[in-house]
């Protein structure tokens, strides 16, 4: 595999973000999920929980055990996770399949409530985050390497950063949240000349925005 501009080519001939070309679960993960639009409340609430367990760390460690996060996590059904107690915390504490860290596991449980308040107050958790798309106009015109590398944050980010912290969110900040609008299809950062930008740009035409109830 030859990496130039950001960008390498597989055995398969086709051209990726050089993040996605290897090992075999990056790959799989760049041309099947990462940038695809996403309303679904529970798919939502767990990535940005494991967006939340990844810092300090890398998204590989996150994925080689995120069918551990959602057996320990009752499949990221808010309302099970929301009703999780210090028995449950300890149990997590105990469970060699996740990232036993206190703090982070503590705030799932949190965000879980948080989200179900959400939820109440604006019908789904889709609809709110979708609120903070960026408008296309406010995009790069070319999205090289440079340019994404030099864009850790956007406004929207920051701003949905500041939303969820004022609402009683934690583990979200404003990287943390524009990582988590990448994986989840609000921005599309296949860079130019990856294969799977185009697709991606079809989806998200064709997505209907959840709107609020």
């Amino acid at each position: 595999m030859t990496a130039t501009d950001g960008l390498i080519v597989g055995a398969d001939g086709k051209r990726r973000c050089l993040w996605g070309g290897a090992p075999a679960e990056y790959a799989r993960y760049h041309d099947r999920e990462w940038g695809r639009p996403i309303a679904d409340d529970a798919r939502l609430f767990e990535k940005v929980c494991l967006e939340g367990f990844q810092a300090g760390l890398s998204w590989l460690t996150i994925l080689r055990k995120r069918e551990n996060f959602r057996r320990a996590f009752a499949g990221f059904d808010i309302d099970k996770v929301a009703r999780f107690g210090a028995r449950d915390v300890n149990r997590l504490l105990k469970d060699a399949g996740i990232v036993r860290h206190r703090g982070k596991i503590e705030s799932t449980v949190n965000n879980a409530r948080r989200a179900r308040e959400l939820i109440d107050q604006t019908g789904s958790l889709a609809a709110w985050f979708w609120r903070y798309e960026p408008d296309p106009k406010s995009r790069p015109k070319k999205l090289d390497w440079q340019t994404l590398r030099a864009m850790p944050t956007t406004p929207e980010s920051t701003a949905l950063s500041k939303d969820l912290k004022k609402r009683g969110w934690t583990f979200v900040g404003p990287t943390t949240v524009y990582a988590f609008m990448q994986a989840m299809g609000l921005v599309n950062d296949h860079l130019d000349g990856c294969y799977c930008r185009t697709g991606i740009e079809k989806l998200r035409k064709g997505f209907v925005r959840p709107t609020s109830s």
